[in-house]
């Protein structure tokens, strides 16, 4: 079974973007160190729910002083991006990490996102369809030449091309659109299920996705499926729920509340105001903890991944970095996880 970070970058009041990246970088080299298989950065933009504007840049920074963990997108909003600059700009990621990028692509959530970079919503699902197939042929294709509903070329040779052949691996978001879900199990793609989705959902798509990728004739394998969840462990329950309360429910008023923005966004606005007068709540940590964080000691973890490896889960994705944590107990969480968890899976088929 492999275990991977994962990371929004979260900026919480009081802290600066510059020592937000800096505790990224110092968690991702950690996590090299600890034998984690990948790091996985978000794209976010306004907002302090995520610092990851440009997840590929701070990928490269990551690729630059590291050497063996991968480096993925979770996931990179294809919408909002020209798909030629797109296309180079991760063909030049995986050749200076030597071959190490995982590129996961998603249509976003929030409407002023969209709004900002002058793109109509509703054509969300059509620009990120043409994009993803762009890229993938401009990674491949000499003399790409294409007319698209959205986007076209001519005779264009992307410099350089990708390191991996015949591309870096492609993983798509998916989680209640039947749409989507038949999109990546038709196209021979790779599924990506986010935190976003309690973990009895998370199951159940993972296993319709492995069905209808079987019926389209595609070997999807449960092992090349991210399943990510928020992730914290302490040395006693006590001190993992009282570490986790006020760090997962400034992430879950935050993500409600940025939605709620068609224009500007909340980064210059008090989130103790908002929460005085708000009429929409998201989860109670209570609910979260149990339905969608894995929350406690070692031995309850593992328990509770045991239950999803037992269910067919076999890549395992810990966002410890939720909700501007500590990064000092970040790290130390993910050094116990990986001390006390993560050996007891290390030969589960």
């Amino acid at each position: 079974m492999d275990f991977a970070l994962f990371s929004h970058i979260p900026w919480p009041e009081g802290r600066t973007p510059k020592g937000l990246y800096a505790d990224l970088i110092e968690q991702a080299m950690a996590g090299e160190e600890l034998g984690y298989a990948a790091i996985w950065l978000a794209e976010h933009h306004f907002t302090r729910y995520g610092l990851g504007a440009s997840s590929l840049v701070l990928a490269g920074n990551i690729a630059a002083r590291t050497a063996r963990i991968r480096l993925g997108t979770a996931v990179l909003i294809p919408p909002l991006h020209n798909p030629v600059r797109l296309a180079e700009d991760t063909a030049t990621l995986d050749v200076i990490s030597d071959g190490r990028l995982d590129v996961g692509f998603g249509r976003g959530a929030a409407a002023s996102e969209y709004v900002n970079f002058g793109v109509a919503h509703a054509e969300s699902q059509a620009r990120y369809r043409e994009t993803i197939e762009m890229v993938e042929s401009l990674w491949t294709t000499p003399n790409y030449t294409f007319q698209g509903q959205y986007y076209s070329v001519e005779g264009l040779n992307l410099a350089p091309t990708p390191l991996q052949q015949p591309h870096p691996p492609v993983y798509v978001a998916a989680t209640r659109s039947v749409e989507s879900l038949d999109f990546v199990a038709n196209s021979g793609r790779r599924l990506i299920i986010g935190v976003v989705l309690d973990t009895a959902d998370a199951i159940d798509l993972l296993q319709r996705y492995l069905e209808l990728a079987k019926q389209a004739g595609n070997p999807a394998v449960a092992a090349d499926v991210p399943v990510f969840r928020y992730c914290y462990v302490a040395e006693t329950e006590e001190a993992a729920h009282r570490d986790a309360r006020e760090a997962l429910n400034w992430t879950l008023d935050v993500n409600t509340w940025r939605r709620e923005f068609k224009v500007g966004s909340e980064v210059y606005q008090s989130l103790d105001e908002y929460r005085s007068r708000r009429t929409e709540f998201p989860p109670s940590y209570e609910y979260l903890a149990t339905n969608r964080a894995f929350i406690g000691t070692p031995d309850q973890c593992a328990a509770q991944i045991q239950a999803l490896h037992d269910a067919g889960v076999r890549y395992f994705g810990c966002n410890f970095a939720f909700g501007g944590l500590d990064n000092g107990k970040q790290l130390k969480s993910m050094e116990l996880f990986a001390r006390e968890v993560m050996p007891r899976f290390a030969d589960a088929e």
